[in-house]
């Protein structure tokens, strides 16, 4: 067997739809059922214990708990076929004791089980339409009997006090049954209108009560009605305060929606009407029911006429973290168990919620209305379908389709955040750090922080769909699918980094490499591609057309990966090839998880099961295999310490396992340690620093108040202790007279009753003397009766015996007579007898052969009719028994239907009301009848308009198929064309330089434009100052005109007189005229004198401005048509370069080819060849052709030189022109850089 071990340390679920799946084992430990099996918790240790299921389950579909909580009943279901199994809970671990089937019954999935009261006897009820009420002796699986059941039923239960009774109720039905002489006797008749009974308990021997679909509960006592009563719908008190505010709104603030108000009023008041009782349990002083969703009432029994009181509400808690806090606590209670101590309450929901409360007695309740609370924590209540892990924590992130996203911690096995959205969550991503994640929804990607107590959305990303996302090691890029792409973006700027195109199937998987270098994926097409993160390409492949995958991983080098799919295989590919697979025997794998070490593999499979197994794989079923999960498992992953091993399912269960290897548990080379930094918002920390602040001040404010009442206290009590002093000195003082008073009365009254019991005690001797006398003579009147009485009996003695004697003697004569009369009558019979038994000797003869024919005959007969009436027989006798059964039962009802006659009258009256009421119900509900059926109809409609367009697609497809084929072809041409574009690309790269030169010389323009505006405001202001200047001294000069025509006015006067005259005026000059007036009246003729010269300069700096313009676009010109004959220059140097080494090499080959030519001659004329002539000689040195190489550089940096002299001084002649350097200057500039480096690079070459 495989070294790999895996232990669930613990588990995070509860499985929906089990009959009693809560149910509790001591006080403090509870059991309930969660994916393949069920698990222990103890309350306060918070220790897990999972029992697991029958190998292969999809587990249990209903429980039961023995009396003294040592057994566990469980149906379960193994591959479509309906197991009964029974577990013993004492062993460690739990194991199973029995496993229950019958031949002659049909194969039936169990709906309800119940243990008897000593735990010897189960009883199960199977589903319909083979469904069974079955009686078993468990501990010899052996079926006792069995009852057909036509109807669908709800529970069974026995009674708390006898092994052979048991009460089954569903849709319809009320039964009570007996087990006796191998069979299970009905011992109720079934009466009244038939109820469809949802729960039922027992209360006592005889009493078991039961809540039916409209919200009555309906106690029999022996299986006779005995009391009915109906529980109203209810509302939690804040929901009644928001309808009514609603309502007020509604008909008050819009009055156009009074329609939708009362429409749903009238649903309200019909849910109102139709409540129901969907769970009930009993315990000692009362039971508890749940009328409504989310509520659970408490009854306790009572003396009077009613047969229990309502003590008090539980309702089920709002859940802050749900999306909709109103619904979260309306949630379907299935069950209701109570501890051994009945101290505690366990519940459990529809939605796969677990929550609990502490009873109270009825002295220590304070409210009537309560609240429950969690078991644990909130739990995912449909299917889990992302799971994360991170570096920096031990915390893991799990998102649901229940629009949930939970944070908890594997290592204290607590729910540490959780938050609901509007969305559906697909897949979710930790960041290395535990301080951020990523949640794919249905319409975005949102990058959330994690914060102290909440979860806050950082960013929003436009990626529709996301099934996959995942974080890189270091936390500084994550990769998210859309569709068959996926998109790298920057968790730090968020910018799209790259897509690394090329799946053509939906993306299942995505994992990243050690060092962030390389991201593996793969595909529903087969496909699992290596992605190179530096260039985005695809570096390595493997494809695999006929398998799905659905998970892959990596080996901690990222040399192997691991993949699982459709094929029922485990993949190991390396090098772009499959290298291993693993078969998966009969099984699917769905997730797939390798450890950081390399020695371990974990796989889920879609049975919900484990597998671990040791790398190298190994090619046999040399693996571990441990029931978890009662769904396929969607998520798994491993610790990166290697010590726990996280899985989740379809189920909405979270398992934490410890993984074990060779009987030691796994050690990291490093005790991990833990951060334990959190994410605050500073408006957080704002808001809780002023709410300690107000909350100090509150405080001293408290204890000044506290201080200032407490010594007005301690005044007031200090003057009623006063008071109650003197008041306690006078009444000590009255109640010592008081006491000396009685005291003397007292001893009175002890001399008058010693005089009184002397006087008593003389009496009583008198009368005892008196009765002593009185006695004495009655004896002796006595004794002489019975004297007198004993003479009497032997008198009566002796006749008695006198006639017994004559008695005897005339028997004795009357036998004698008699004898001798029928021995004479013997005689003559005898002689009758011979004759009688010749004549029957005869005919025994004849007879005897008549017999013999006879026999032969009707022997076959006989055997045949004799199986015939025993049938008959035991058909008759189980009749006679079930109807002496019922003739008792009929007994007992003759006498309760006499009452229940007297109160049926009462209640016809009442059900009249009631039918009235139905009557319209139902004529309501025959109209939404026939609006459903013309819904069906239309529907039916769609689905064949449906099926019709299936069909026309699957043939599109087909033709698509063959189109495929041509479009390969057409991709490839297009792919030619595209280089091409990339060429047009390229060309339009060079328009857009050009266009962006073009830019800058607008800018430049714009530039020059804004200078003349500046200019032209500053005109403007110098204008408005002139004018605020003039009107003020038109002000002034009319104001001097009417002082100087009141003066001339007065100077008129004088004309008669001319020497005054003369004074007035030389008066009126000096006080008018002044130097400044004269300076003011030569500047007027200055100013405009200044302006127009002002003009024409201005009018000839624009026109130099133009001619500047115009030069550089001529000086651009030639420019450009310099630097054309320049390339065009170089280039035919570069040729001539080229040829003259060419023409050199040739002259050098030719110069030693002469030579060679010239020494043979001279060897042979002289007719010596030694050998050292035989070879070739050398080339020449490189030295000889760099000669003439160094000639052409110098030349080039002539003619450069000559270049740069020749724009210096273009440079120069524009410098001398007073307008702004332009961008020709720069580029000028520019150029003359790029010329001396080019001579630069010329001289070191």
């Amino acid at each position: 067997m495989s070294a790999v071990v895996a232990q669930p340390v613990a588990v995070l679920g509860c499985r929906p739809g089990v009959a009693s799946g809560v149910c509790f084992l001591e006080d403090q430990v509870v059991l309930h059922a969660v994916g393949a099996g069920c698990v222990q918790l103890h309350l306060k240790e918070k220790w897990h214990k999972f029992i697991p299921g029958i190998e292969k389950t999809r587990g249990m579909q209903a429980m039961a708990i023995s009396p003294d909580r040592r057994y566990l009943a469980a149906a379960e279901t193994v591959a479509d076929q309906p197991v009964l199994t029974v577990y013993d809970l004492s062993s460690v671990p739990a194991r199973r004791r029995r496993t229950l089937s019958a031949a002659e019954l049909p194969e039936s999935i169990a709906v309800s089980l119940a243990f008897s009261p000593d735990g010897r006897y189960l009883a199960a009820a199977t589903a319909p339409p083979k469904g069974h009420l079955t009686y078993w002796l468990w501990e010899k699986q052996r079926l006792m009997a069995a009852v057909r059941l036509e109807a669908p039923g709800s529970s069974v239960s026995f009674s708390p006090h006898d092994n052979a009774q048991v009460c089954f109720t569903g849709n319809g039905f009320f039964k009570l049954f007996k087990y006796s002489e191998g069979t299970l006797k009905q011992m109720n008749l079934e009466k009244g209108m038939p109820q469809n009974y949802l729960c039922h308990t027992w209360l006592s021997k005889e009493e078991v009560i039961c809540g039916t679909d409209t919200g009555k509960l309906i106690l029999f006592e022996t299986g006779n009605l005995l009391w009915e009563t109906r529980v109203e719908y209810r509302k939690p008190h804040r929901e009644l305060e928001e309808d009514a505010t609603t309502e007020y709104e509604c008909l008050y603030a819009f009055p156009a929606c009074s329609c939708s108000v009362g429409s749903s009023v009238d649903n309200g008041s019909q849910q109102d009407s139709l409540p129901q009782i969907s769970a009930i349990a009993a315990y000692s002083k009362g039971f508890a029911c749940s009328p409504s969703p989310g509520i659970v009432v408490l009854f306790e029994k009572t003396r009077g006429k009613e047969f229990c009181e309502e003590i008090q509400e539980i309702w089920l808690p709002k859940d802050r973290f749900s999306s909709d806090t109103k619904k979260s606590g309306r949630q379907n209670i299935i069950h209701i168990c109570f501890s051994p101590s009945e101290e505690t309450m366990v519940v459990n929901t529809h939605k796969n919620q677990l929550y609990v409360f502490t009873m109270l007695t009825t002295d220590f309740m304070k409210d009537r209305i309560a609240y429950f609370k969690y078991l644990t924590f909130p739990l995912h209540s449909a299917s889990i379908t992302g799971l994360d892990i991170c570096v920096w924590k031990s915390i893991l992130a799990t998102c649901s389709l229940d629009r949930s996203v939970r944070i908890w911690n594997y290592q204290t096995n607590t729910l540490e955040l959780c938050k609901e959205y509007w969305e559906e969550a697909y897949t979710v991503s930790l960041h290395p750090t535990g301080l951020f994640c990523l949640v794919g929804f249905s319409d975005k990607l949102r990058f959330i922080s994690l914060l102290y107590e909440d979860m806050h959305v950082f960013k929003e990303l436009a990626v529709i769909k996301c099934r996959e996302c995942s974080f890189s090691s270091r936390g500084h890029l994550f990769a998210a699918v859309n569709g068959n792409v996926i998109e790298i973006y920057s968790s730090i700027t968020f910018e799209n980094i790259n897509n690394l195109k090329g799946h053509s199937g939906k993306i299942h998987s995505v994992k990243w490499s050690a060092d962030d270098t390389k991201i593996i994926s793969c595909d529903t097409h087969g496909a699992v591609y290596e992605w190179n993160l530096s260039t985005g390409e695809r570096e390595t492949d493997c494809v695999l057309k006929s398998c799905r995958y659905s998970s892959i991983d990596l080996s901690s080098d990222a040399e192997v990966i691991f993949a699982v799919g459709s094929d029922q295989t485990l993949k190991e590919i390396s090098e772009s090839s499959i290298q291993h697979e693993v078969p998966a025997f009969g099984v699917v794998y769905t997730a797939v998880a390798v450890s950081h070490s390399g020695h371990m593999v974990f796989v889920g499979t879609s049975l919900g099961t484990i597998r671990a197994m040791k790398y190298p794989l190994p090619l046999t079923m040399d693996f571990n295999e441990y029931q978890a999960h009662a769904g396929a498992v969607t998520k798994m992953s491993i610790t990166n310490d290697d010590q726990f091993l996280l899985t989740a399912s379809e189920d909405g269960s979270i398992f934490i396992w410890k993984v074990y290897e060779k009987g030691e548990i796994v050690k990291w080379q490093k005790e991990a340690e833990y951060a334990e930094e959190v994410l605050v918002l500073r408006s957080d920390i704002k808001e809780k620093s002023q709410a300690m602040l107000d909350l100090q001040i509150h405080v001293k404010e408290l204890q000044t108040e506290n201080c200032y009442q407490l010594s007005l206290k301690d005044m007031y009590y200090n003057e009623k202790i006063k008071e109650l002093e003197d008041n306690f000195t006078q009444e000590i003082s009255s109640l010592k007279t008081k006491y000396e008073n009685l005291q003397t009365e007292k001893e009175n009254q002890e001399r008058q009753h010693q005089l009184q019991v002397s006087e008593l005690m003389d009496k009583q001797a008198r009368e005892m003397q008196k009765l002593e006398s009185d006695s004495n003579q009655k004896l002796l009147m006595e004794n002489e009766k019975y004297q007198e009485l004993d003479e009497k009996s032997q008198k009566m003695q002796q006749e008695y015996e006198k006639q017994l004697h004559s008695l005897e003697e005339s028997k004795s004569k009357a036998v004698k007579e008699l004898t001798e009369y029928y021995e004479e009558k013997l005689n003559e019979k005898s002689v009758l007898l011979k004759e009688a038994e010749e004549d029957m000797r005869q005919q025994l003869l004849a007879q005897e052969e008549i017999e013999k024919q006879i026999y032969e005959d009707e022997d076959q007969e006989i055997m045949e009719i004799k199986i015939k009436y025993e049938q008959q027989l035991w058909e008759e006798k189980e009749s006679n028994m079930e109807l002496k059964g019922e003739i008792g039962v009929m007994n007992k009802r003759l006498n309760s239907l006499q009452k229940e006659l007297k109160e049926r009258n009462r209640c016809i009256e009442e059900m009249k009301l009631a039918q009235q009421k139905l009557q319209h119900f139902t004529k309501s509900l025959e109209d939404d009848i026939l609006s459903l059926k013309k819904e069906i109809q239309e529907r039916t409609d769609t689905i064949q308009e449906k099926e019709k367009h299936i069909y026309d697609l699957k043939k599109k497809n087909q033709e698509l198929e063959k189109c495929k084929f041509v479009l390969d072809h057409r991709i490839a041409e297009l792919k030619k064309l595209i280089e091409v574009h990339e060429n047009d690309v390229n060309i339009m790269k060079k328009q857009i330089y050009e266009m962006e030169g073009e830019l800058e010389r607008f800018q430049k323009e714009s530039t020059q434009l804004k200078l003349n505006i500046t200019q032209l405001q500053q005109k403007l202001k110098a204008t408005d100052n002139e004018m605020h200047r003039e009107r003020q001294k038109k002000q002034n000069m009319e104001i001097l005109i009417k002082r100087f025509k009141a003066d001339l006015h007065n100077c008129a006067g004088f004309i008669q007189e001319p020497k005054k005259l003369r004074n007035g005026i030389r008066e009126l000059y000096t006080k008018y005229m002044q130097e400044s007036d004269l300076i003011e009246i030569a500047q007027k003729d200055l100013q405009p004198e200044c302006m127009r010269q002002r003009e024409y300069f201005e009018r000839n700096l624009a026109a130099l401005k133009k001619k500047l313009v115009k030069n550089q676009e001529t000086h651009q010109r030639a420019y450009m048509c310099i630097m054309q004959e320049n390339m065009s220059l170089i280039k035919e140097i570069n040729d001539l370069r080229q040829e003259l080494k060419a023409a050199l090499t040739q002259l050098h080959h030719l110069k030693s080819t002469l030579k060679l030519i010239k020494k043979r001659e001279a060897i042979q004329d002289t007719g010596e060849y030694p050998e050292r002539y035989i070879s070739f000689e050398p080339l020449p040195s490189p030295a000889v052709l760099r000669l003439n190489a160094e000639k052409e550089n110098e030349k080039i940096i002539e003619m450069q030189q000559l270049e740069i002299q020749y724009l210096r001084n273009q440079i120069q002649e524009k410098g001398q022109s007073p307008a702004v350097h332009t961008a020709s200057d720069s580029e000028i500039w520019n150029k003359v850089q790029t010329l001396h480096h080019n001579s630069s690079i010329t001289l070191i070459n």
